[in-house]
């Protein structure tokens, strides 16, 4: 029986997922009839590390917590991708792999200064009585309309019915499946957002976060409606071509029949 592959640790996803060639004209020429090269996240990680940040091999393995000679194996098919790409006109995407985004816990970065390390010690502490945190999926000052893909939260920090503080964070990458644990690591108490699938709202409600899903518009605004208890949310939101909304105190569904501000 095979060995079980280990996750490697990839510090953020990368912000630039695909390059292509271009002629000496800026065209794309033939390119776009050869194949396209898919270089895995993993692969790309060991590439940054040793290439950019100038680790060696074996400081590259401590921090994706991976053998050196894994890492051995993984640089050499990362550089020999990157070659056929760069000499043969290949399209080159970045994607897939065996990896797991670093979410600040580990005590053995070596980067020294990793905002996440900051960001997770921040959250990690217990909050203070009668605070309560607010997540919002985020864009631009808007909600987000799709949870599983949402690059941002802003979190804000409630107390009673006021708003002590807020903060917009990044996902960094995290899918369906880690955006509830993301949440629950930065203990959130409840969830405005768009559009959100069964799948996630049942992640959420293991996670013990309430959820108010289907709402448009500010974040600022959802989360000041909310408080006063007069946000408009849609409890059945996992139904795609259901319309139905609720209207009253956010607190009405799935929070103890109190407003949001409530603890």
């Amino acid at each position: 029986m095979p060995r079980p592959i280990k996750c490697r640790k990839v510090c953020h996803f990368p912000d630039i997922l695909e390059f292509r060639p271009s002629n000496e004209n800026g065209g794309r020429g033939e390119e776009d009839e050869k194949e396209v090269i898919l270089l895995t996240v993993d692969e790309y990680e060991t590439i940054r590390l040793i290439d950019k940040e100038g680790y060696s091999q074996e400081q590259c393995a401590g921090f994706m917590q991976i053998a050196r000679t894994t890492v051995q194996r993984i640089y050499e098919i990362a550089r020999k991708k990157v070659a056929d790409a760069i000499i043969d006109g290949h399209p080159l995407r970045i994607e897939g792999g065996d990896f797991q985004i670093c979410d600040g816990k580990s005590s053995k970065c070596g980067l020294g200064g990793c905002y996440k390390q900051e960001f997770y010690q921040k959250y990690a502490t217990e909050k203070g009585e009668g605070i309560m945190r607010v997540a919002v999926t985020y864009e631009n000052g808007q909600i987000f309309q799709h949870f599983g893909h949402t690059e941002q939260f802003k979190i804000y920090e409630v107390e009673g019915s006021e708003i002590k503080n807020s903060e917009v964070v990044d996902t960094n990458g995290s899918g369906h499946g880690a955006l509830a644990d993301f949440l629950k690591e930065r203990k959130v108490d409840k969830l405005i957002c768009g559009g959100i699938g069964g799948g996630a709202k049942a992640a959420l409600a293991e996670a013990g976060i309430k959820l108010f899903g289907g709402v448009t518009g500010s974040a600022d605004e959802a989360v000041k409606a909310c408080l006063e208890g007069k946000l408009s949310f849609n409890p059945d939101i996992e139904c795609a071509h259901h319309e139905h909304e609720h209207h009253g105190n956010c607190g009405e569904h799935g929070c103890g029949g109190h407003n949001c501000g409530n603890h």
